[in-house]
């Protein structure tokens, strides 16, 4: 064995001395570097470095550092839980989006006082500095050393395996087992099969909270046993962790689920089921707004509205290729005279028919077909969330039939289409994801065909300034797409519109056009959701504006406010006015004193108050109230009135 190594460090190559570790090279103090990366894979600090190795330092507010904390934090939640909790079974722990979680098969569901027990012995944990020793086993001396952990035991068998892809404990070379030493006297605390890289001692993790508890399936299916999950929260230091908390508990205020019952927009009646909403008077109005927008945009860019049936012949889905790929997020089948039905889970196969139905020209191309189209789709109970997650939903769809020779430009203007609208909406900030094929086999079609589509969406997508991340391997099974990530008020980020282009299905629907020279040629289909559905826009909305809607979305969009009754005869002449302007206004007439008039319509989140007295009527004026509380008192009716028309007709926030 050499007694030098040559490594590459920061780019440049060093000589150090045999049994280095990443850890001895970086001169990481386990603080601000937590890991490496050693050779592009993420490795502990202990790794010990071999001749042309290419080491980089992985700081702890990185995002790979931060995946690291939360793993580690998790694995010391598991180790508090089974001290704790002796007959606790370990499922699994990974890191997730600001966090982390662990799966765990207990006799009884967590509650709230075992949380701060837990988290009260997982600081004592941090505080003691054990230290992560990663340690490779064979298969067979993980079963023996864990033969007490039987959801250990199956990840081991399934090792290599697609579920191990994604697993934190295992994968497709060797098993290894992390444990957890006492750092003065190196003895064993507590172990567990785990992939890796680890902090190198739990004093590495500078802050961390418990969220909440709850049940989860094992490995996410019905078919087995639920088990308790908790959730947790990990990060680079307290301030890091503090901006979070602050975060959530915005998220909270926001929540449009609070809001929706709060303003009487929505509901989830029970005896519907599970992710079917229906929508109230004042959540119908917002919807119908944003429905006659998209019409009125929608006709002024040249498509031509459609209408599908809700069910079809389960056949259709064959034809499109959506069955064999698609068939666990649809309903199951019904039988009617002996053939197979089903709800329908998008609109596409139908808008083919339509497309079919006649010869086309290559004179009507682009032949843009759109559709505010009910689709149904089988979500998980675990994953339905208010109307940002539903089972029933209104698709804003469109597909567009082009030329191979109108497709760039085609998608271009699609592009600016969406921004335009997404802006009107009071959304500004975005960038584009581009979700492209792997090598896996869940994709249909001629490779080449993908490549043609890919570069097309991706040129698009550079020549629009946007910020444009990659998604590999997210691709629909038909064809790349372009998604389109807004962030919020409070800086969090939705997809929102897709823009798919799909080279498959009109071959598979021998969809066809007559081109100049007379021969037939198949059509380029392009999928545009705009909103993504309807619900779900409406629910990010709610919580972007945090209910306090502009005024042309706002159900209500003025209140008038008599101080007496004696001037409710004056503002339902005023009122009058507005509504003759489309406005849609109220007069509060109830018992209630003014004070609380105006707190009853700042809680509703109305945008105007318009307030009524002797000296107004004198004068022929309101006292004019906004939603901040601002006042100007005195305001000719006429300036009243053209406010607030203008307000409405340019689409702005007050």
């Amino acid at each position: 064995m050499s007694a030098e190594l040559r490594i590459t460090l920061a780019g440049a190559e060093r000589v150090v001395a045999a049994g280095t570790t990443a850890g001895d090279a970086l001169e990481a103090d386990g603080r601000t570097v937590i890991a490496a990366r050693v050779n592009g894979e993420p490795r502990d600090l202990a790794h010990p470095l071999a001749d042309g190795d290419v080491v980089e330092p992985i700081d702890i507010a990185s995002d790979d550092g931060r995946a690291i904390v939360r793993h580690s934090t998790a694995h010391v939640m598991a180790q508090a839980v089974q001290e704790l909790f002796p007959e606790a079974k370990l499922g699994i722990g990974p890191p997730v989006d600001n966090g982390f979680y662990y799966d765990f098969d207990v006799a009884q569901a967590f509650q709230p006082d075992d949380l701060k027990r837990v988290e009260k012995r997982m600081r004592e944990i941090v505080k003691q500095g054990q230290l992560f020793a990663r340690r490779p086993v064979t298969d067979e001396q993980a079963r023996a050393e864990l033969a007490a952990e039987p959801y250990k035991l199956e990840l081991i068998g399934l090792k290599g395996g697609a579920a191990a892809e994604e697993s934190v404990e295992v994968g497709a070379g060797e098993l290894t087992i992390y444990d957890n030493l006492d750092p003065k006297s190196g003895e064993l605390r507590w172990k567990d099969l785990c992939r890796g890289p680890h902090v190198p001692s739990t004093r590495s993790i500078p802050a961390f909270k418990l969220m909440r508890s709850g049940g989860a399936y094992w490995r996410g299916s019905e078919k087995n046993p639920q088990l308790q999950r908790i959730y947790g929260t990990a990060w680079e230091s307290r301030d890091k962790q503090d901006e979070y908390l602050k975060l959530l508990e915005e998220a909270e205020k926001r929540d449009h689920r609070r809001l929706g019952a709060e303003l009487d927009l929505f509901s989830f009646p029970p005896e519907l089921g599970s992710g079917l909403p229906v929508f109230h008077p004042k959540g119908g109005i917002i919807r119908k707004e944003m429905e006659d927008y998209m019409r009125k945009r929608q006709g002024e860019a040249g498509y031509e509205f459609v209408n599908t049936p809700h069910i079809t012949k389960s056949q259709l889905f064959e034809t499109s290729g959506h069955l064999p790929w698609y068939a666990e997020d649809m309903f199951p089948p019904f039988e009617l005279e002996g053939v197979e039905y089903r709800v329908k889970p998008m609109n596409c196969p139908m808008h083919n028919l339509i497309f079919r139905a006649r010869g086309r020209s290559y004179r009507e191309l682009p032949l843009r077909l759109c559709e505010f189209g009910s689709v149904y789709r089988y979500e998980k109970s675990g994953v339905v969330h208010g109307l940002t997650r539903v089972r029933g939903m209104t698709q804003d769809d469109s597909h567009i039939y082009c030329t191979r020779e109108q497709m760039a430009g085609e998608i271009k203007s699609l592009l600016t289409f969406v921004l335009s609208v997404l802006r009107d909406f009071g959304l500004s900030e975005f960038y584009l994801e581009l979700s492209t094929r792997d090598d896996s086999d869940k994709f249909i079609g001629d490779p080449a065909d993908w490549e043609a589509a890919t570069e097309a969406l991706r040129q698009t997508a550079e020549e629009s300034g946007l910020e444009l991340v990659d998604d590999p391997g997210g691709a629909a099974f038909y064809g790349p797409k372009i998604s389109v990530q807004a962030k919020d008020a409070i800086g969090r980020t939705w997809q929102l519109s897709t823009i798919q282009l799909d080279l498959n299905q009109p071959k598979r629907f021998e969809l066809e056009y007559q081109a100049a020279d007379g021969s037939r040629q198949t059509p380029v289909m392009i999928h545009r959701a705009l909103f993504g559905s309807i619900e779900r826009f409406l629910g990010v909305l709610t919580e972007h504006y945090a209910g306090a809607f502009p005024p042309w979305l706002a159900p209500v969009q003025v209140v008038g406010i008599p101080i007496a009754d004696a001037h409710v005869a004056y503002l339902q002449d005023v009122a009058k006015r507005l509504r003759e302007r489309g406005i849609r206004v109220e007069v509060d007439t109830a018992d209630d004193r003014m004070q609380k008039k105006i707190r009853n319509a700042q809680r509703a989140k109305v945008p105007f108050m318009l307030l009524a007295g002797d000296d107004d009527i004198a004068g022929g004026a309101v006292s004019f109230r906004y939603r901040s509380g601002e006042q100007k008192n005195g305001v000719p009716v006429d300036e009243a009135v053209a406010e607030i028309v203008d307000a409405v007709a340019r689409r702005i926030q007050v």
